[in-house]
């Protein structure tokens, strides 16, 4: 018994605090523990009663404990980088940089033809790729995804699809964000097929879900680039699912498109079992 009083010094010590009163049957049966059983025994009751103390008290102040809820969808299917690479003599890249995570997806059109076949897609893209790494000099395409108005999702930026790489596609705003580019012109009054639209929305759960972030909600990004529509160093508050135009002086992706922004955001949060009001938070 006094290893047990000792216990119960040490406790209160620690929290500040008398610590909740052990019962007598309980007493009972610790002293019938040998010492260190008894002293842990006893700690674990303490710490048990303690949370059961500080849940009731939420309740009572009108704050129940939530539940945590992993709101992910399941990753789309992305064609390699191989499949439009095939045949083509690549220029010099330096390794992918990364950032910690992606927390916004901006949505680009290529402004290219839309009358194209589908399995013409990534001659499509390796033409994109070979005008941006030539006659931008930049070190890879800037966009880290793609999608065909059939609705095939390719790999873009080098570095791995589920990894948080930075690109080059919303100028002041590539870090913490991912870059979709869909392939053809979507100015006003142009049908943006509706294939396209729902690969845009699976990928944006996808890649979102990975940050926990709801792709209605609106997040902080900091510009940095004051060529951007932010000065360099300003935080903003924009949407998880963005326009090109929402970061950069642009018409980009097109009046179309931008009319179905809100679908995709709604569609992409119920893939990502979202069946509640919008989290408002930005991370």
């Amino acid at each position: 018994m006094r290893a047990i009083r000792q216990a119960r010094r040490r406790v209160r010590g620690r929290w500040g605090r008398r610590p909740p009163r052990t019962p007598g049957p309980l007493l009972a049966v610790l002293g019938c523990l040998p010492g260190l059983a008894a002293v842990a025994a006893l700690a674990l009751c303490a710490r048990g009663v303690e949370h059961a103390a500080t849940a009731a008290l939420a309740a009572r102040n009108g704050h129940p404990p939530r539940p945590v809820t992993a709101h992910t969808a399941a990753r789309p299917r992305i064609v390699p980088r191989s499949a439009w690479l095939t045949g083509l003599t690549r220029r010099p890249q330096p390794p992918p940089r990364y950032d910690d995570k992606v927390v916004a997806v901006f949505v680009h059109h290529t402004d290219s033809p839309n009358t194209y076949d589908c399995a013409d897609a990534p001659r499509i893209i390796r033409s994109l790729y070979e005008g941006q790494t030539g006659g931008r000099d930049w070190d890879d395409i800037g966009y880290n995804f793609l999608v065909d108005r059939c609705g095939t999702l390719y790999e873009g930026r080098a570095g791995g699809v589920g990894r948080p790489v930075t690109g080059a596609h919303t100028q002041g705003f590539n870090h913490r964000t991912a870059g979709v580019a869909a392939l053809g012109t979507f100015t006003a009054g142009v049908p943006v097929p509706q294939p396209m639209v729902d690969a845009i929305a699976a990928l944006t759960a996808w890649k979102l879900g990975l940050s926990g972030i709801d792709p209605r909600a609106e997040v902080r990004l900091t510009s940095s680039n004051s060529h951007s529509r932010y000065a360099a160093g300003v935080t903003a508050a924009l949407p998880a699912l963005a326009g090109h135009k929402d970061g950069y002086m642009t018409s980009c992706p097109g009046a179309a498109l931008t009319a179905r922004l809100p679908e995709i955001r709604r569609t992409a949060a119920r893939l990502q079992g979202r069946t509640g009001p919008m989290f408002t938070g930005t991370p």
